[in-house]
Parts: C-alpha cells; structure tokens; sequence
C-alpha cells in the first residue's frame, strides 16, 4: 500500500477542498479557521466516492465556513501588524505577575519569558532551561484563558508531556483548567 499522498485540489457540489490520501478507513472533512475545506480519504477510495461524501456534507460545511469568517481565530489571521504589537504589549503587561503569583504555589522558578504570535500552540516551555513562551492571541481571549495557559507552562517545569501526572497536577492547583482551555477551543 502507498503512503499518504497530496493534498490535490478538487472541487464537488460548488466547494473547493484539499484532498490528502491516508492508510485510514473513513473519509473526513475539516474546515480551517480560514474557510479552507480539508478532506482526508483512504488510499483506494474513488475520486467519484469522495465527491459524493463531500456533497453530502455541504449543509455542514458551508455552517462551519460561516463560524470559521467570524471566529476569532480568523481574526487573528488577518490582523495587521499594529493589532498584534498591541496584542503583545497586553500579554507583555499580564504575564509576569501570574508568573510571579504562581511560581511560589508550584514551587518552580521559570526563565527567560517570550513572546510570540503563534498559530498552533498557545504556549511553550523548555525545562532544561525554564524559558516559557506565550501565544500573543492570547490577549483576545478572557483573562483567565491566559492565566491557564501562564500555569499549563510553569507545570511543565514539574512534569514533562501531558500524560496523568501531569493532568494530576493540573487537577490540584487549577481545578477548572478544562473549562478554561475549553474557551480556547
């Protein structure tokens, strides 16, 4: 069996979608902050199948590309760079006083503090080092978004990855974690 292939741009029902190839047994359809339509297919489904599948979900697909055009996420995409410098001097302001709050309860000490506009992750963290970066879009969100985020990294310092020990010491200082990452979502 080959790898996965693609993506290659297709068209069905009106809509444009990326089509990937996959060792996988069903076809799924993802629409991106952006509006972009992604499709993923196993390997030896036909051209016709797909474009079937995916006309069967145009109701569906055209719902999340109207959610998609007013999320936040697409905002963010398309901010100019003045909004992202005010964006970075709101978490800049924000985010050395919630170290310094929960560097004592965790009984950690973090490094250097970054910043970056990120579109994938809303923070980082290096344990070797305890230099902790911080998604700049966080300043679109409500404060306790980013207050989640500030403790998510410094546990880092603790636990490496995001296994049980880890959700473990989540649970003990910040029990509505889940519902603040849940805003993020």
């Amino acid at each position: 069996m080959r790898p996965s292939t693609g993506p290659t741009l297709e068209f069905a029902g009106g809509i444009e979608y990326w089509l990937t190839r996959k060792r996988k047994k069903t076809i799924g359809i993802r629409v991106r902050p952006s509006g972009r339509v992604d499709v993923s297919a196993p390997l030896r489904t036909s051209r016709r199948e797909i474009a079937s599948f995916v006309e069967s979900k145009i109701a569906w697909i055209r719902k999340k590309q109207a959610e998609a055009e007013q999320s936040v996420e697409r905002y963010a995409e398309l901010a100019s760079s003045e909004e992202v410098a005010q964006w970075r001097a709101v978490v800049e302001s924000c985010v050395p006083a919630l170290v310094a709050e929960w560097e004592p309860i965790l009984g950690v000490h973090a490094g250097k503090l970054a910043y970056r506009n990120m579109t994938s992750r809303w923070g980082s963290c290096q344990p070797s080092t305890g230099r902790i970066c911080i998604n700049v879009r966080l300043a679109l969100y409500p404060p306790e978004c980013l207050e989640y985020v500030v403790v998510h990294e410094l546990c880092h310092l603790l636990v490496r990855g995001h296994g049980p020990d880890f959700h473990a010491l989540m649970d003990g200082v910040m029990p509505d974690w889940r519902n603040r990452r849940a805003k993020l979502r």
